[in-house]
């Protein structure tokens, strides 16, 4: 039991840090995040340790943690790889996954549309991931998931809170909706190229900058 909430406090960790509700830079101690996750702060500082092993925040003595910080460079990187290993991933579950296996997913999209209309940010990010780690998983390669799922770990969204009180957050929602349709038709050109388009939108929301 201890463990699995050790499990659930990294996971909630995790998505603060790519919602941008963690800032880089900022120690946080474990006690402050306990109260806020309403847990003990033993699961937090063990799984802090956990993110520290992932690179994701440092230890500060006696004070608790700090997010580790991204460069532009860093962001690009991210987005270069994933781009190279989701794009043609897509075209391939395109071309070769029976349609009724991808539409499976179109509640998981529908939950990203919904937590969007709601400026539920964190609902969005983890809705945003189970899509995209479970989409690619049609695909058959189980490493390809988990490297996909180690980078979107490193990403940070630092412009999603102000997108979704503005009410922009839900075009990027509705992406999913459409690319499961170009999948689901078995076009692979269109549906590369939205998740090309998507990356690049997402991008942009990682620097505060959307297009």
């Amino acid at each position: 039991m201890h463990q699995s909430i050790r499990e659930k406090v990294a996971e909630a960790l995790r998505s603060a840090l790519v919602a941008g509700e963690l800032r880089a830079g900022v120690v946080y101690s474990a006690p402050a995040l306990a109260e806020r996750f309403g847990v003990s702060p033993t699961p937090v500082r063990e799984a802090m340790l956990d993110l520290a092993k992932d690179g994701l925040v440092t230890a500060v003595r006696n004070k608790g943690f700090r997010v580790a910080d991204l460069s532009e460079r860093d962001l690009d990187e991210i987005t270069e790889l994933r781009g190279l290993i989701e794009v043609p991933t897509v075209a391939q579950i395109a071309q070769t996954v029976p349609a009724e296996r991808v539409e499976a997913l179109r509640p998981l999209a529908e939950a990203i549309v919904s937590a969007a209309e709601t400026a539920d940010v964190l609902a969005y990010v983890e809705a945003d991931l189970a899509f995209h780690l479970q989409l690619l998983a049609l695909a058959g390669n189980a490493h390809l998931v988990d490297i996909v799922r180690d980078l979107r770990r490193r990403a940070r969204l630092y412009g999603i809170a102000r997108l979704a009180e503005q009410g922009v957050l839900v075009d990027s929602g509705r992406e999913h909706l459409d690319l499961l349709d170009k999948i689901t038709a078995g076009d692979a050109d269109s549906a590369a190229a939205l998740m090309r388009h998507h990356l690049r939108h997402v991008r942009g929301i990682w620097a505060d900058r959307p297009e």
